[in-house]
């Protein structure tokens, strides 16, 4: 029997297309003074439709949601702005008198760990309140400690929704620096063979149609022989048959996404209100001027994936500028913001295994004696809060 694609629809129903409606209306504030109409499907592009209703039953606007993933399409919703010029009968303003009076935000998150699940976290941070998100997400059941996805369609979709949180949470304009590579899931008997799975690829459609441009891809290159530990191409070394070659792979991704605006880069420096900052915060002789980055790798005992501080310390320096928030969703250790401490940053670390929890709590607390932070505070929720 042919399966019906509806069968793969998050969202079936009336209601719940209205439930996730009524969370997206709710931050735009204006869920006291609008009601839905009658959502309908439309079936030849997966999308919910949900009319927006002034309380008078005028309609105008409408959310549209992804019926697979149930992510709502920003792209194709009414805005807030057009929302609140239709309920209040206000022509909108011309893009010149629109763009004249909007300046760069400058964030006032304080430095904080918090421990759980990021996605469910990352909803309870304000919007744009964060200058820059860098991360290296948790590989798809590479290894026996990561095997918590039942389908790699899974592990991408919450993925997603990770990313499209940080969207919301991320300045406008600003970037989101990704570091990810391939994974190889190993074989399970003689008969099968393993499988390497071009993860950054599947990221980068899923940045595009969560709203950010694509920038730039840097290769990280480590030292070769860093890669034979995998086992990839000993198989083709021995024995040289044709077919069989397959390269041992020292080199990672580091992909850089900015988020959607019609703003140029030179608005964020010319119009930022810290024009100081700005200044302190230029990039000094010997940066790297290719998009190959040559980093020796590092070991934790630990975390056994963790990315070196030069690696984070690289990315902060060149998308960052000093005093900025600096959000990284898996934060494992705390690499992202040690690198944020030393180049006076702040910084976000979101991460829900306690064990790194607990060792970021013991070593922030020694750097701030370093840096000259005057307290530390450790809640009963786990999060802790530098000032």
């Amino acid at each position: 029997m042919r399966k019906n694609k509806k069968d793969n629809y998050r969202i079936s129903t009336v209601k719940y297309a209205k439930s996730v409606a009524l969370v997206y209306i709710k931050e735009y504030e204006l869920d006291k003074v609008t009601k839905f109409g009658l959502p309908e499907i439309d079936d030849r592009f997966d999308i919910w439709r949900v009319p927006v209703l002034s309380m008078d039953g005028a309609k105008i606007g409408e959310i549209v949601i992804d019926a697979i993933s149930s992510f709502v399409d920003i792209n194709k919703t009414t805005t807030k702005e057009i929302l609140e010029n239709r309920l209040l009968g206000r022509k909108p303003l011309s893009s010149s008198k629109k763009n004249c009076k909007r300046t760069p935000k400058i964030s006032m998150l304080s430095n904080t760990i918090r421990m759980g699940d990021s996605e469910e976290l990352l909803m309870d941070m304000p919007n744009e309140c964060v200058d820059l998100v860098f991360t290296s997400p948790p590989y798809y059941n590479a290894k026996p400690e990561y095997a918590e996805y039942l389908s790699y369609e899974e592990y991408l979709l919450k993925m997603r929704k990770i990313i499209h949180q940080c969207a919301r949470v991320l300045n406008e304009g600003r970037f989101f620096v990704l570091n990810v590579s391939p994974v190889l899931i190993r074989r399970t008997s003689r008969n099968e063979a393993s499988k390497r799975i071009a993860v950054p690829f599947d990221f980068h459609r899923i940045f595009i149609e969560e709203g950010f441009e694509f920038i730039d891809d840097i290769h990280w290159v480590k030292p070769e022989g860093a890669g034979w530990a995998t086992g990839r191409g000993r198989r083709f070394a021995a024995d040289r048959n044709p077919l069989q070659y397959k390269p041992v792979p020292i080199t990672e991704y580091i992909l850089v996404y900015r988020k959607k605006t019609d703003k140029l880069i030179d608005w964020l420096i010319r119009e930022h209100p810290d024009q100081q900052a700005l200044q302190e915060s230029k990039i000094e002789d010997g940066y790297d001027v290719t998009n190959i980055w040559k980093i020796t790798p590092v070991h934790n005992k630990h975390h056994p994936a963790v990315f070196p501080v030069e690696l984070a310390e690289k990315v902060i320096k060149y998308y960052s500028i000093k005093n900025d928030v600096v959000l990284d969703p898996f934060a494992g250790t705390g690499t992202t913001g040690k690198a944020a401490i030393k180049l006076n940053r702040r910084f976000a670390l979101l991460e829900q295994d306690e064990k790194y929890v607990n060792l970021m709590k013991t070593d922030f607390v020694h750097l701030t004696n370093l840096i000259n932070i005057d307290w530390v505070n450790i809640d009963l929720n786990n999060n802790v809060t530098l000032f």
